[in-house]
Order: structure tokens, then sequence, then C-alpha cells
């Protein structure tokens, strides 16, 4: 199973506002472009958006569905792959004093992706989740700003480094 997690320098409240606007899917998931709602409202149980997945010259529809939710916290979604399966992907926000520790957690379900699952699949799904973990800071951090962006550097208990002292 693949886990990773980062801590996000914005409230949990910013994050799921991102995690639960379907058209920001595209923004902090990596592969799909073109998102399209296609039934329910996201991120309602059974809401499902549709989009493109480019590998070079191939272009594979695909789509995700929610399976489970719990507003604020719980989110997760089974991402369908046509011929090459589905895998569940679940994302959960955990307040870490005025931030936000995300946890995501993907694993196949059926078809090939799961029969092909080993240590070098691992990897890939690893660096695909860093990446995506940071594309999801970046944007929850700048949607929150300055003014909703938790633990600033002049606020008690932060640490400023300051070149050429050797101390923090």
């Amino acid at each position: 199973m693949a886990v990773r997690h980062r801590l996000i320098q914005a409230t949990p409240d910013a994050v799921w506002d991102v995690l639960a606007d379907g058209d920001l899917y595209v923004e902090w998931v990596v592969g799909p472009s073109q998102a399209v709602p296609k039934a329910g409202r996201w991120p309602e149980v059974g809401a499902t958006i549709t989009y493109e997945v480019r590998l070079g010259p191939l272009r594979l529809n695909n789509e995700t569905v929610v399976r489970h939710c719990v507003a604020g916290s719980e989110l997760e979604l089974e991402a369908k792959a046509g011929r090459l399966g589905t895998a569940r992907i679940a994302v959960e926000l955990r307040p870490w004093g005025e931030q936000c520790l995300v946890i995501v957690d993907e694993h196949p379900l059926r078809g090939p992706g799961g029969l092909l699952h080993n240590v070098g699949v691992e990897a890939l799904i690893q660096v695909r989740h860093r990446a995506m973990l940071a594309r999801l800071a970046d944007l929850c951090e700048s949607r929150a700003g300055e003014r909703g962006r938790p633990d600033p550097s002049n606020s008690v208990g932060s640490v400023e480094y300051r070149p050429g002292t050797g101390r923090a």
C-alpha cells in the first residue's frame, strides 16, 4: 500500500475546500486533464467526474467516483482506469495545530493493476503522491493567503534562521 503524508500550511477547512471543489481536481491530482462532472454533486457519495489522462500519444478516458465522504476530514475515491483496473485513493485530513496533516493511502482494487502491483509500482505511486501532495499544498496555501496561513514566521514558537550567526 502506498501511504504518504504532508503537513500543509493551511487550516483543515481550507484544504477541505479544495478537495470538495470538483473543478479543482485536475489542479492537484497528477495525471488528469479536462475533468467534467458526470453524475452527482462532488464530493457526495456516488458523484463522478470524467477526465482524460495523456501518456505520450495515448489518451485514456478515465473516471473517479466518490465512495466515502466525511465532510471536512475524509474522502475516499475509486479511480477507474479502463482496462488497467481500479484503485482506491483515501485522503484523510487531520488538524495539526492550525495546520493540516494530509494522509493519502492508495492501493489497487481490480484488474491488472492489482496483479502487477509490486515494489517498483509502489515506488512510482510514491513519486506520484509526492507530486500530488506538493500540488495540493501549493494550491491550498496560495488560496489561504498570508492572512489565512497558520504559523507565520514571526509567531510564538517559530524559529527564524539568520545566516552568518550559526544559530536558529
